[in-house]
């Protein structure tokens, strides 16, 4: 017995039909990670970990992480300052205007909108982004570096404290996970590290606001895209995300009670050669207040990423250019920031590259258009 989608596919019994048209998994169909032996001393369940999580990314695409060593009361806080931030009226959190930080950090309005053809109605979110938190006189923050800085803190009790944690906890986790994706990808132990002394890795505390828009693939929540750092580490309460496979179907991905969504992003598919792509991935647009919490891994501003010898050889040359992961991530949020855009349109905002209008690692989708 199979079941027929609306596109005339058929899928085995363990699938169904979502929303738009998304291959609904049954949770047993899922890639879900135990990564528990991860933090113990037995090498080769280490090892036997690594490669579930290298052949989920190789040959799925995304796949979950359970047993992760994160204290739910840690989650639980990033989740509570979230919801005490953005409930104050929006007078109070335009004073927090990541565009009147001097590194990109703080408040994201509605009206910050991206270029995205597949959101087309009002923008259904707002955030809050933070990163590497560093002082002013730190020796690359005074030598103008754009997305290393300090944080811009709301006065709010526990927010520093709390949002902090989390950010170092999913700090340590990538570590982690660093660690095992090196173990797949033959590569000496803290080589990924290396490139992780002072990282760009962003936090975003994502709300999306209820609405009354009919669910279209023209008007999602956030629009199909990959991110643009090494891998991403979500953390989500309600449904509504789907991602791309390696067989380019659309997939849903549900919340999985205790556990993290893990997406490949850009700096990955580039090193690994394509043997991981980055992650395509949307929000559908279902009317209702939702949050989430991504945490993007990434490589520092001056990393030069390159196909890795391993992954290399002559049947299989390198298929991508040397990339600096500074240069791709502020390159492609100016897609995703119209202050940005506005800054550089008027040479506010320097570059050292020339912007792609798209993003080459989103081959799956045509989004040149929206260039």
């Amino acid at each position: 017995m199979v079941v027929s989608s609306q596109q005339g596919k058929t899928y085995p019994p363990s699938s169904s039909i979502g929303e738009l048209g998304a291959k609904r998994l049954d949770a047993s169909s899922l890639p879900v990670i135990d990564i528990a032996p991860l933090f113990g001393g037995n090498s080769a369940l280490k090892k036997e970990v690594a490669n579930k999580i290298g052949r989920a990314a190789r040959d799925v695409g995304f796949f979950y992480i359970k047993n992760h060593n994160i204290d739910k009361r840690t989650i639980d806080g990033a989740y509570n300052q979230a919801q005490q931030f953005f409930a104050l009226s929006l007078e109070e959190k335009l004073k927090y205007y990541i565009a009147n930080s001097r590194n990109h950090r703080g408040y994201v309005p509605v009206t910050e909108r991206g270029i995205y053809v597949d959101e087309q109605g009002d923008r259904h979110y707002e955030a809050f982004d933070l990163a590497l938190d560093l002082p002013s006189d730190d020796p690359d923050v005074k030598n103008g570096h754009f997305l290393l800085g300090p944080n811009v803190w709301p006065v709010l009790s526990g927010f520093q404290d709390q949002v902090k944690a989390y950010y170092e906890a999913m700090t340590n986790l990538g570590q982690v996970l660093c660690r095992a994706f090196e173990s797949y990808l033959s590569l000496p132990s803290d080589f990924l590290a290396n490139f992780m002394t002072k990282p760009m890795s962003q936090l975003r505390l994502i709300h999306y606001i209820a609405n009354d828009a009919p669910m279209d693939e023209t008007d999602m929540n956030m629009g199909a895209h990959t991110d643009y750092e090494c891998f991403t580490i979500l953390s989500q309460e309600h449904s509504g995300l789907q991602v791309m496979n390696n067989r380019n179907e659309w997939l849903e991905a549900p919340p999985i009670d205790g556990a993290f969504v893990i997406n490949i992003g850009d700096m990955l598919e580039t090193w690994t050669n394509g043997l991981f792509k980055a992650t395509l991935h949307r929000v559908v647009n279902k009317g209702e207040e939702r949050y989430s919490i991504p945490f993007f891994a990434a490589a520092n501003y001056d990393a030069v990423v390159e196909p890795l010898p391993t992954v290399v050889s002559e049947g299989h040359p390198p298929k991508y250019r040397k990339v600096i992961a500074g240069h791709h991530l502020l390159g492609q949020l100016l897609r995703d920031f119209s202050y940005l855009r506005k800054r550089h349109q008027t040479g506010e905002l320097n570059l050292p590259f020339e912007a792609l209008p798209y993003n080459p690692f989103e081959r799956k989708l045509d989004l040149r258009t929206a260039a």
